[in-house]
């Protein structure tokens, strides 16, 4: 298929640039080792990483337990995650030869996370190939997160790009929602986290991507 180039290429991070889903199940498993309550496997926790905080705590600790200690289970889970943010976590296999080419096509880059700022900066020095991208909207930078499509717009705003020129990757639903409303071509990150429960194919992204270099064949 012949598509016009994109003059930027935004990401989602958790699931799409970084396989955050070791570190992120750990602060889980320590959260419910530190109340001697069965832990969480990697099968079960892996495809609900994009989910954040709240889809991993809802899983181990049901809803309404969860809605019941909402406040006290995210602090804590917070907390242990800071305490290990880079232990498990790795750029997936493809990501720094994509961003090279990128960057041999001019193609602008930026990250568009609902991932809280505190924890996106404390992220992302771990990886020195993500150090060129500085363009970051985080999940508390604007006052709403995606699946709301300011954050992506404001991202295309800080590259000086129109938001037709862009493209978003994301591996959630609410990714290809923000993407679709904001304007732009949309790419699922179908190797990132997605719940067997979920039907990815019901989410109306324009392309699918296997892998992260599979994005080059679009170009």
């Amino acid at each position: 298929m012949s598509l016009t180039k994109p003059q930027a290429i935004l990401f989602d991070l958790d699931g799409t640039l970084l396989d955050t889903a070791p570190d992120l199940g750990a602060a889980l498993n320590k959260v419910l080792a530190a109340e001697e309550r069965p832990l969480v496997t990697a099968e079960e926790y892996t495809p609900l990483a994009s989910h954040g905080s709240a889809g991993l705590l809802k899983h181990a600790y049901g809803i309404d337990e969860f809605e019941q200690r909402k406040h006290e289970l995210r602090t804590a889970f917070l907390q242990a995650y800071a305490d290990s943010i880079a232990n498990g976590t790795a750029l997936y296999p493809g990501v720094i030869d994509l961003l090279e080419a990128l960057k041999t096509h001019s193609i602008a880059v930026a990250i568009v996370t609902n991932k809280p700022s505190k924890l996106t900066e404390q992220l992302l020095p771990y990886y020195p190939q993500l150090h060129a991208i500085d363009v970051v909207v985080s999940g508390d930078t604007l006052a709403v997160a995606k699946p709301h499509p300011e954050p992506l717009l404001h991202a295309a705003q800080q590259l000086g790009v129109s938001a037709e020129a862009c493209w978003y990757i994301g591996d959630a639903e609410r990714d290809i929602q923000a993407g679709r409303a904001a304007g732009m071509r949309t790419i699922l990150a179908a190797y990132g986290y997605i719940h067997s429960s979920e039907q990815p194919h019901l989410w109306q992204a324009d392309h699918q991507i296997q892998t992260p270099l599979d994005l080059l064949s679009l170009l």
